[in-house]
């Protein structure tokens, strides 16, 4: 099953245009969506899961048109929002087994298996009988992940999932998607370089509304091979280099600024070269 964009645009009331002229194809695995925030990453997740329409364009998913069909679309979605809601006072369990019967798994019987093989998946089974508010913020998302995967989903979103997660927890969440993404359509959004290049065999960088950049995480590395610059300076001088070369990042280190500069050519002799990653690609993408 594949997911095809075609010129979707949404522009909002207050005049803010978060999608302008979307177009992808999207095939199994994880898919990441890389922006910063506001980039309108969360206003395409929203309008994938049939949550909100465009002003035009069309979204179909294998044979299903999301827009004009959002029951069949619901019925093969799993979806797991950046803020994520929960009743407190609730255990894992029986919030489980309220979102499987939302989701149709009347049998009680099926509905009980379903909801522990899940809780497993996830690691939770043995904090199956505690409520959602001891939880800690891994738990919640992992919990989150379950809930999105009642049903057998064709399409999976994740919105933001690892913001805030200690480096144990992103690591879990990190296995646990991969996991999930061998067989479906995984659309991760997120912010964080590492989870898309840890992830995703296909990405996008997105920015105001628009694709700037889309390809395998490791392709676009490659592309830049040769094209990044390193040189530490005094912070007095960040805005003289600003204005004489492109800046694509800065960072403080041993009091001085590591700058990284996109050139095709080095700068000047000055300056040495560094191996590119992915962070030089999104920040060349998304400082043009």
């Amino acid at each position: 099953m594949k997911l095809t964009i075609s010129n979707l645009s949404k522009t909002y009331s207050n005049g803010l245009k978060a999608l302008d002229t979307i177009n992808l194809e999207i095939g199994s695995g994880m898919f990441g969506l890389l922006g910063p925030n506001g980039a309108g990453k969360s206003s395409l997740m929203r309008t994938i899961a049939a949550l909100q329409e465009p002003d035009s364009g069309s979204i179909m998913l294998g044979n299903i048109d999301v827009i004009k069909q959002k029951d069949e679309v619901r019925k093969v979605l799993g979806y797991l929002p950046q803020d994520f809601g929960f009743y407190p006072k609730v255990s894992a369990i029986d919030m489980l087994h309220h979102f499987a019967v939302l989701k149709g798994i009347a049998d009680a019987k099926e509905r009980k298996a379903v909801c522990e093989a899940l809780l497993n998946q996830t690691n939770l089974f043995d904090a199956r009988k505690r409520n959602l508010s001891d939880y800690s913020g891994g738990m919640r998302q992992r919990f989150g992940i379950a809930q999105a995967l009642l049903g057998n989903p064709k399409l999976v979103i994740v919105d933001e999932p690892t913001a805030g997660l200690d480096p144990m927890e992103r690591n879990r969440f990190h296995n646990l998607l991969s996991e999930i993404g061998e067989n479906v359509i995984v659309i991760l959004s997120t912010h964080i370089v590492d989870d898309v290049r840890s992830l995703c065999s296909n990405m996008v960088i997105m920015n105001q509304g628009k694709i700037l950049l889309a390809g395998r995480p490791a392709q676009t590395i490659e592309e830049m091979k040769d094209k990044i610059w390193m040189k530490l300076i005094d912070k007095e001088q960040l805005a003289e280099h600003k204005s004489n070369f492109k800046v694509i990042s800065t960072k403080a280190t041993e009091g001085k600024i590591q700058i990284h500069v996109f050139s095709g050519q080095q700068p000047d002799a000055s300056f040495s070269p560094a191996a590119a990653d992915l962070e030089d690609v999104y920040f060349a993408a998304i400082t043009n």
